[in-house]
């Protein structure tokens, strides 16, 4: 009917009248902040760049706001975010021995080799020092255990004294406890990849001292993570379980995920935008989620990425 008609276009005027005027006051705040935060030269450009950027957004009015005469209705939007990739766990520091003072004798990886749970990475300057004192170890507890096979059946024909046999096995357990230590020590000396994974960066090379920073740094890669950070105010519309999208400019195509976990404390925003206007000291949430191809982006840690989350 004519009326119907007169009615939507009537109610789509008044709809997009009210967006303008909620663009127009956006545009006059950004311009009123941009001059009071700064000095007026910068002033008038971070204003120019508001008034362009706020101008940009109210040449159309937003996804539902269009109404029976929009192209779609309203609905759940999705919640799009900045954030980072990394490996499971993040990026582990391998530390070393707990001495205070090491250096590094022989070094057995290279950035980027992939190595196993409890495999070697290197020897420290101390391991030769440290196997002698193990095969001294092992040499009194022989000389130990003969004295003792000799004892035995000189007090079974009362040759020798109960005493005479039980300082013997005396000296044959200090001996062993002694050559468990030597081997702990020993064993110190030889740095071990904690978990399986690969080896991304190498912290102290040979003859250089293992310092309070570690001896590298190893990527569980096999699984990459996009880490969101999800302003608080629509952290409630994010749902372990749910689908999402990742973007670069440096990876080839958008990666699919899943909501994996949600962090349980708010922080403040690592990831900077490139806006201007932009909020720097926004309070955010971590928000992992699991990538479906982890393989096209295993040697991209820490890059930073667009993270989208479906409803």
């Amino acid at each position: 009917m004519v009326g119907d008609d007169t009615h939507d276009d009537t109610h789509g005027d008044l709809s997009r009248a009210r967006y303008l005027d909620l663009a127009r006051a956006r545009a006059e705040r950004a311009v009123d902040t941009a001059m009071t935060a700064t000095t007026p030269r910068i002033g008038w450009a971070l204003a120019m760049l508001a008034l362009v950027a706020v101008g940009c957004r109210s040449a159309d009015p937003p996804a539902g706001a269009a109404g029976r005469n929009g192209v779609s209705g309203p609905g759940p939007a999705r919640v799009t975010a900045l954030g980072r990739l990394e490996p499971r766990d993040g990026i582990l520091r391998i530390a070393g021995p707990s001495r205070p003072s090491v250096v590094v004798a022989k070094l057995r990886v290279e950035e980027g080799d992939r190595v196993a749970a409890g495999q070697p990475l290197a020897d420290l300057d101390a391991i030769a020092a440290d196997e002698a004192a193990v095969m001294k170890a092992r040499a009194a507890l022989r000389n130990g255990e003969a004295e003792l096979g000799r004892m035995r059946p000189l007090v079974a024909q009362r040759v020798a004294s109960q005493d005479a046999l039980d300082t013997a096995q005396l000296h044959v357990d200090m001996a062993r406890a002694d050559l468990v230590a030597a081997q702990a020590v020993l064993d110190l000396d030889v740095v071990r990849a904690p978990v399986a994974g690969q080896i991304v960066r190498i912290l102290a090379r040979v003859g250089e001292r293992v310092g309070p920073e570690g001896f590298a740094e190893i990527a569980q890669n096999d699984q990459m993570f996009a880490v969101a950070e999800v302003y608080e105010t629509d952290i409630g519309r994010v749902k372990p379980g749910q689908r999402a999208t990742v973007t670069s400019p440096a990876i080839d195509g958008p990666l699919g995920g899943v909501v994996d976990r949600i962090g349980m404390q708010i922080g403040k925003q690592d990831a900077l935008d490139t806006d201007p206007v932009a909020r720097t000291d926004a309070r955010v949430v971590e928000v992992r989620v699991k990538l479906d191809d982890s393989a096209k982006v295993a040697g991209l840690s820490r890059l930073q990425v667009e993270v989208a989350i479906e409803p």
